[in-house]
């Protein structure tokens, strides 16, 4: 069935649609004329000494001169909104239409202009510092429901510590478009990590030894995790503020590490005694066994010289008996007259024995005086 706009086809009312919503085909534009007319005037009115009308008419503006003023203003928005400037401790993230399109360096450089497209700068060389358990400023200097963590030995212990990090330079991209809280992750992550190493380990080592072991295991297990979410953050160091026992019982736990630090002492002092005494018995007991030993040596030495000299004298006494009995007299005397004082008497006088002076006493006095 034929029907034309005019007639209003089979629903008799001309340019609606079969439910009454007007025209479902495109509407007619505007005639691109009076559009620059319109522009006219209103750049007329807006103008010093404009007429007000359109046309060609002196003091009005020519389809021509606004093409040329639209043109000029395009052209200044894009010189202007092009180019753009990242500081050396920035990279930046550009954006086209809202999609990831590359990052730039520091210095200048050049984007779509707003509203096409848009820079992100990250400060990805800026040190950042996350708390978990107190915060170094305000009056919060303790928050129990972060520090308090149970230990491997079900002991509570208060843990301060913080956490230094970084946008990783190499994926910015994913600080800015992988997670939507980059700093509330980290400390969840950070907060989540340092309970599980501290459940793994005993109140007394978190205590006094095993700091450095939690710091550097804690270090790993963080950036692990954050790898895992692609969040673009490289975990530079864990850092154990301070590691406590509760406020209820620290006093009972520090006499513990008291008692424990004097025990340690005494076992010190102790090993240090036995340091100094072993030494001094066993080198003792070493010098005692070479005496003995030389003195064995030695009557050993002498019982076999003495059977020597024995055995000679024998054999010359077999040789000449008289001789050898008369030189044994003699040295057998010497060796017991030698040392005393002696008198000489004559059998053969008939006078009495005669008294004289011993020289040899004198002489030794005489010798002890002038020394």
């Amino acid at each position: 069935m034929s029907w034309n706009n005019q007639g209003g086809g089979p629903w008799r009312s001309p340019g609606r649609g079969p439910w009454g919503q007007g025209p479902s085909g495109p509407q007619p534009t505007a005639d691109l004329e009076e559009i620059i007319r319109r522009v006219q005037e209103a750049l007329g009115k807006l103008t010093p000494g404009g007429s007000g009308g359109g046309g060609t008419s002196g003091g009005g503006f020519t389809s021509r001169t606004v093409l040329f003023l639209i043109l000029g203003a395009i052209l200044v928005w894009f010189a202007w909104g092009t180019f753009y400037t990242v500081q050396p401790n920035e990279v930046g993230i550009n954006l086209v239409l809202g999609r990831y399109t590359g990052k730039t360096a520091a210095g200048l450089n050049t984007n779509w202009p707003w509203p096409i497209g848009s820079v992100i700068k990250v400060p990805v060389w800026d040190q950042q510092i996350t708390e978990v358990g107190y915060r170094s400023l305000g009056s919060n200097a303790d928050i129990p429901e972060e520090s308090q963590m149970l230990t491997g030995d079900k002991n509570i212990v208060d843990v301060h510590f913080r956490v230094n990090w970084q946008i990783d330079p190499g994926k910015p991209e994913d600080y800015v478009f992988n997670i939507l809280g980059p700093r509330e992750t980290v400390k969840a992550v950070a907060e989540s990590i340092m309970r599980e190493v501290v459940g793994l380990k005993t109140i007394d080592g978190i205590l006094t030894t095993d700091r450095k072991s939690v710091e550097t295991d804690a270090q790993k297990r963080i950036q692990d995790v954050l790898d895992g979410y692609r969040a673009g953050v490289l975990v530079k160091q864990v850092q154990l503020q301070s590691v406590d026992a509760p406020s209820q019982v620290i006093s009972a736990y520090r006499d513990v590490t008291a008692a424990q630090q004097d025990q340690q002492r005494a076992v010190n002092e102790a090993e240090t005694y036995a340091n100094k005494v072993v030494p001094e018995a066993e080198g003792g007991a070493a010098r005692i066994l070479a005496e003995a030993n030389a003195y064995r040596e030695q009557t050993i030495l002498d019982a076999q010289g003495q059977t020597q000299r024995y055995n000679q004298i024998y054999e010359q006494y077999k040789k000449a008996p008289g001789v050898t009995r008369e030189r044994i007299y003699l040295e057998t005397m010497e060796r017991v007259l030698g040392p005393m004082d002696k008198t000489i008497v004559d059998s053969n006088s008939a006078s009495a024995p005669v008294p004289y002076i011993a020289l040899d006493p004198l002489q030794s006095k005489a010798t002890g005086t002038a020394k």
